[in-house]
């Protein structure tokens, strides 16, 4: 995490006790679903050198090329769910002032839009135009994938579950949450609805595809 937000990892996550050479390394998980015949991606990641995240993340980067990979093209893409808005989440979303996938719905939470503002209102969201799809609350957009309002994190914070995994975002941070969902987050803007939301994700979910962690996928079966 950049110097402009890095803090002792005590004051990141409060309540929670690490070895005093403890170091957290913040990784940056985009996801590709394939669902009911559409191209579903979940997050943009960190975006371009123009991007929000540029004061504090390694930008630019590396999603579009990650894509490439594995034979998709961004106009290939037909949704973008962003579990929030955030630079880290939404960063990718546009780059030279242009939508990066413009074949692409945007599905976004009312709560996160009206909270919304500054840079990723200016340069996210607006250029989006009337590729921003507006949900609330729980919804299905496509079959087999659900949409979880979990807010906390921020007001409009969201989930994706496809069966029993659940594309978490910014619902935890750290491994130590998942052993003590109560730890907060020093950048949750309501940790105590953070804390809820969290609790009632790893009470549903069996496998877990994390934001942050440093492997993208953690199982929670006993």
């Amino acid at each position: 995490m950049g110097a402009a937000i890095r803090k002792p990892l005590p004051e990141m996550f409060r309540g929670a006790s690490f070895p005093e050479d403890a170091e957290w390394v913040l990784h940056f998980h985009c996801y590709l679903l394939l669902a009911g015949g559409r191209t579903v991606l979940v997050d943009t990641g960190i975006g371009g050198v123009d991007s929000p995240a540029a004061s504090w993340a390694p930008v630019p980067g590396r999603l579009v090329a990650e894509l490439a990979a594995v034979g998709v093209k961004p106009g290939d893409v037909d949704a973008v769910v962003l579990t929030h808005l955030h630079s880290d989440h939404a960063g990718g979303c546009v780059v030279g002032g242009a939508p990066v996938f413009p074949n692409a719905r945007h599905l976004i939470q009312r709560a996160e839009l009206d909270w919304i503002s500054g840079p990723m209102r200016e340069q996210v969201v607006a250029p989006l135009g009337d590729r921003v799809e507006v949900v609330s609350g729980d919804v299905e957009p496509f079959p087999g994938v659900r949409l979880l309002h979990t807010p906390g994190h921020t007001p409009g914070h969201q989930c994706v579950e496809v069966g029993d995994l659940v594309l978490s975002g910014d619902v935890l941070h750290h491994p130590v949450q998942l052993g003590d969902p109560t730890i907060t987050y020093v950048y949750d803007v309501d940790p105590a609805e953070a804390v809820r939301s969290r609790k009632a994700i790893l009470a549903r979910a069996r496998v877990l595809a994390t934001a942050h962690f440093a492997e993208p996928f953690t199982s929670l079966s006993s």
